[in-house]
């Protein structure tokens, strides 16, 4: 059996049946060997950030890896930016990168380059495969280290010989451990309850698994009982939300307004959230949020088992307390022009049951939580690692996942370019996403980060030079006939109506569309 036999194969037996893949001459034989695994499903894209980012939107919604198939350094490089959004999110990703094989290394070809140490910037694990003996044996491996605990990017450099050769066999993938993980520091718990009752004001904040169901009912709790401010990360990996479900308010991603939303906190409860930093540092402020003269306490590391401790830490202070859990309720249609805070109206209104909402729409999504929070029930993808060009890339990896689940990817005008070629992905698969993209014709957000820069230096910035590099009106951006010309139905909003109209139709009919939202930016 060659090597690249001897990988599917463990693969497939360990549980990793997809394959987001964008190979070149170093993977063929690892594409030959797929018309001899069945069982392996291989789903092309036209770019590796589509192909990572589509397997850390499948990772969050199973909790087991997909396979991620990369060319040598420079593909592995298309693909680091959802990469570091999977590292930060804690994501399962199995990523396997073909090299050139041993003996052509010694040539320095056009396409070499360090790949070790490219994937240690991202990766929890990183081995190379020497001979194709190793493989099987390796790819087992690989698989342990991306299921964890902690769960996260496990890469498998694979050269073409060790892929070519005879004499691999498969694997047996160990059972990841269940110590780790589920171990609670009953120390911190203690403090924490102290933290909690001691009548002081107190601010819980929580990230990780504590972002489902459970974790934030055990949150919730904890947070009736002792008055105690309850907030999750700015970004959470997956929070499942909707009417019965506590609605969790986020922590800002606008430095000063995080400041307030803290201000005042004698006590800092973590749980399975890192402590809160600015995402930029500015001339003259401390990017640290934690409120000077508080006291911080961890119960659950960022990987760590947030919502088994919540649920300890919620007998401990809060025995009896039921968790105020949110009231089933929509928004009602709105009419007229539209504009981002109609458009989340709409989304509001409208949301299916059991929808997985991918949310990238950034300045224009702001009001989508409290809109959507009493719908029915949903999960929530967001970017942990706040790099941009995750939003379509992983509502394909969902809606894969979960194909009898709609998917709703909104996204903003900017992100959606970085990646916009899964939507080609999304008609060839015939992926039940729906995309709307917020087309504001702006970098909207960084208007807003250029507005505070400008004021620290006098009002410097507000030129025409640096709103070039800011705008998206010159060419304007047809989203339209981009999604057409990949095979995905297309629609453009410019009123309410047009935009419910559009989601309506959407949800009729089975399969990819997009819907091009025409909304003025947020920040000017």
């Amino acid at each position: 059996m060659r090597g690249a036999q001897a990988l599917l194969h463990t693969l497939v037996d360990g549980g990793v049946d997809v394959c987001f893949a964008n190979p070149g001459t170093s993977e063929m034989h690892f594409v030959a060997a797929l018309d001899d695994v069945p069982a392996m499903r291989p789903v092309l894209t036209l770019f590796e950030g589509v192909a990572t980012g589509a397997a850390d939107g499948y990772g969050r919604m199973t909790g087991r890896p997909a396979s991620v198939l990369l060319h040598l350094g420079p593909g592995l490089g298309n693909g680091l930016a959802n990469l570091h959004n999977a590292r930060r999110a804690g994501t399962p990703v199995l990523t396997v990168v073909g090299d050139h094989s041993t003996a052509h290394k010694a040539y320095d070809a056009p396409l070499d380059s360090d790949i070790d140490a490219v994937a240690g910037t991202v990766s929890r694990w990183v081995r190379r495969s020497a001979t194709a003996a190793d493989v099987g044996a390796d790819t087992a491996a690989a698989v342990a280290a991306a299921l964890g605990p902690p769960s996260g990017v496990a890469t498998l450099i694979l050269p073409a010989d060790a892929s070519w050769d005879e004499g691999g066999a498969p694997a047996a993938v160990a059972t990841p451990a269940a110590a780790g993980r589920g171990a609670l520091d009953a120390d911190a718990l203690e403090a924490a309850a102290k933290a909690l009752t001691g009548g002081e004001p107190c601010v819980l904040l929580i990230g990780g698994d504590a972002g489902l169901a459970e974790g934030a009912r055990a949150a919730a709790r904890i947070a009736a009982a002792t008055g105690a401010t309850l907030l999750a990360e700015t970004f959470p990996p997956r929070a499942e939300r909707g009417g019965g479900i506590p609605a969790v308010p986020r922590l800002s991603y606008v430095g000063d307004v995080a400041r307030r939303q803290l201000g005042g906190a004698r006590h800092l409860v973590l749980a399975g959230a890192r402590s809160p930093v600015t995402f930029f540092g500015y001339p003259g402020r401390s990017g640290d949020l934690v409120p000077e003269g508080c006291s911080v306490v961890t119960v659950a590391g960022k990987d760590g088992p947030a919502a088994t401790a919540l649920a300890a830490l919620a007998d401990l202070v809060a025995p009896d307390a039921e968790a105020p859990v949110e009231p089933g309720r929509r928004p009602d249609l709105p009419t007229g022009d539209l504009t981002a805070a109609a458009a989340t109206a709409v989304i509001g209104a409208l949301l299916p049951e059991g929808a997985i909402v991918v949310d990238e729409a950034n300045t224009s999504g702001v009001g989508l939580g409290p809109a959507t929070a009493g719908g029915p029930r949903h999960d929530w993808l967001t970017l942990p690692g706040a790099a941009i060009g995750f939003g379509t890339p992983a509502a394909a990896g969902a809606a894969v996942a979960c194909p009898d689940r709609p998917v709703w990817c909104l996204a903003a005008d900017g992100a959606a370019m970085y990646t916009i070629s899964a939507l080609w992905t999304h008609a060839r698969e015939g992926l039940d996403v729906t995309t709307v993209v917020y087309n504001n014709a702006a970098y909207a957000v960084l208007r807003a980060e250029l507005a505070q820069v400008g004021a620290q230096l006098g009002g410097a910035g507000a030129g025409a030079a640096a709103r070039r590099l800011l705008d998206l009106d010159d060419p304007t951006l047809d989203f339209v006939s981009l999604a057409r010309g990949m095979g995905v139905p297309a629609r453009r909003a410019r009123t309410a109506e047009e935009l419910a109209d559009a989601l309506r139709a959407a949800a009729a009919e089975p399969g990819p569309h997009l819907v091009e939202a025409l909304v003025p930016p947020v920040a000017r």
